[in-house]
C-alpha cells in the first residue's frame, strides 16, 4: 500500500468518526431527559437565581452538546434565558451541570415566576398560567462547524412537572 492510500484511508476513517459522532450527539438531543438536581426544590423563581439541572443520556453512546438553553416567555414577552454551556455526557449516565439565569427585565420575571409557582403549588390564579411558554433549545454543532440546534416548545406548567421528576432513566 502506497502513502497516498494509507492518507486517504485514514482522512476518511477521521471524517467518518466525526460524522457519526455528530450524528449521535443530534440523536441524543431528542432522546435528551432531564431535570433539575433537586427535583422537590424547583420553582421557576429558583431557576431565576441560577442553579443545576441533571442530564440523563439515555443512548449506548457519548453525547455532546454546546448549549442548552430554557427560554421562558409570559405573554410572547421573553422573561429570559436559563443557560447552561457545552455538555458532554457518557453512555447510559446522568450528568450534573450549573446553569446561569439572565434576563433584561429580572425583577418583572421574578414577580412572574414567584405568582406562577404559587399557582402551580395550587395556589389562587391571579396570572393566566396557560400564557407561560417555555422554549428548549439545544445546540449541536454537526462536525462542530455546521449549526444545528433542535428546538421544543412546551407549557409551563408541563416544563413544571418534568423539573419535578422523580425518576430518570439513568437512575
Amino acid at each position: 500500500m502506497n502513502k497516498y492510500s494509507i492518507i486517504t484511508l485514514t482522512a476518511t476513517a477521521v471524517i467518518i468518526t466525526a460524522v457519526t459522532y455528530s450524528g449521535f450527539s443530534v440523536l441524543g438531543a431528542n432522546q435528551l431527559e432531564y431535570r433539575w438536581h433537586n427535583p422537590s426544590d424547583f420553582s421557576f423563581f429558583t431557576m431565576s437565581n441560577h442553579g443545576q439541572m441533571e442530564f440523563c443520556n439515555t443512548l449506548p453512546f457519548w453525547i455532546s452538546f454546546q448549549k442548552f438553553e430554557i427560554i421562558t416567555f409570559y405573554d410572547e414577552e421573553n422573561m429570559g434565558v436559563f443557560t447552561i454551556d457545552p455538555i458532554t455526557i457518557n453512555p447510559l449516565s446522568s450528568v450534573v451541570k450549573e446553569g446561569v439565569f439572565s434576563s433584561t427585565e429580572f425583577t418583572s420575571a421574578q414577580h412572574i415566576f414567584m405568582t406562577l409557582d404559587f399557582e402551580f403549588d395550587g395556589g389562587d390564579i391571579r396570572l393566566d398560567p396557560n400564557k407561560l411558554i417555555v422554549v428548549i433549545r439545544v445546540d449541536t454543532p454537526i462536525i462542530g462547524i455546521i449549526p444545528y440546534t433542535t428546538t421544543t416548545q412546551i407549557s409551563g406548567f408541563d416544563f413544571d412537572q418534568n423539573m419535578n421528576a422523580e425518576d430518570l432513566t439513568c437512575d
